[in-house]
């Protein structure tokens, strides 16, 4: 079976730039990949309907963090069977925001930490009930907020189409977050983590790319996995 990696973090953060950076450092060690993102915002109904409302549709559904963490869970669910295949049919499962992004948001914005009811009842309703698979590693890419802020403003600004959204344009709400992934981190929750950091050039994000494949698929053997090492690099491009 292969290892799967969940890439974590605030919006902005670079967690698409490090997924492409790990899958091409696997492919050159000769490993299988495949990737996937959440939320699926084309692909899934549920996925559809929080999109919409995080940019104000569908009335005061954005409101409820419950029905919003619901609908990510349910886009989840929906490719369950689908990630379980990959990570029989390849060495290395890469996925761009997963579990912890609806426990680290929903706690945010339900003012909690990391040990309140909202991160327990995301594991409850997405690991236990939706049969979600679970995670071998988790990778937290750590930025500051201003960095992560300045990161959706530009993109934004060079495609029309990625207007911020109702949780990217929450500054509050993203220095919660970033706190609750920390004690995420700090808890071991779901899976072991790593964590990664931002800095000016793509060499140092080569390197550190390099190092979490070594680490976790280790001479190419599809589930070695070490537990709980923190990998940490200067560099995460947007």
């Amino acid at each position: 079976m292969g290892v799967m990696v969940a890439v974590e973090g605030l919006d902005g953060a670079g967690k698409a730039t490090l997924v492409a950076a790990l899958a091409d450092a696997a492919a050159r060690r000769g490993a299988s990949v495949s990737t996937h993102a959440f939320p699926r915002y084309d692909a899934d109904v549920h996925a559809g309907l929080a999109g919409e409302a995080l940019h104000g549709a569908h009335g005061d559904l954005r409101s409820s963090v419950h029905a919003m963490a619901v609908l990510f869970a349910l886009d989840r669910a929906g490719a369950a069977a689908e990630i379980r295949e990959a990570r029989n049919t390849h060495d290395l499962v890469l996925v761009d925001r997963y579990v912890a992004s609806n426990a680290a948001y929903g706690a945010a914005r339900e003012e909690q930490d990391a040990d309140g009811e909202f991160v327990a009842w995301v594991h409850a309703l997405e690991i236990d009930r939706l049969g979600v698979p679970t995670p071998d590693v988790q990778v937290l890419v750590r930025v500051p907020g201003e960095l992560a802020a300045r990161r959706v403003r530009e993109r934004a600004a060079s495609d029309p189409s990625r207007t911020p959204d109702g949780y990217e344009s929450d500054a509050a709400l993203q220095a919660r977050c970033a706190q609750v992934y920390d004690e995420l981190v700090a808890r071991t929750w779901l899976a072991p983590w790593s964590v990664v950091g931002a800095d000016e050039g793509p060499a140092a994000l080569t390197r550190t790319a390099e190092s979490l494949v070594a680490e976790r698929l280790g001479t190419g053997s599809p589930g070695d996995i070490s537990s709980g090492s923190s990998v940490r690099s200067d560099t995460i491009e947007t």
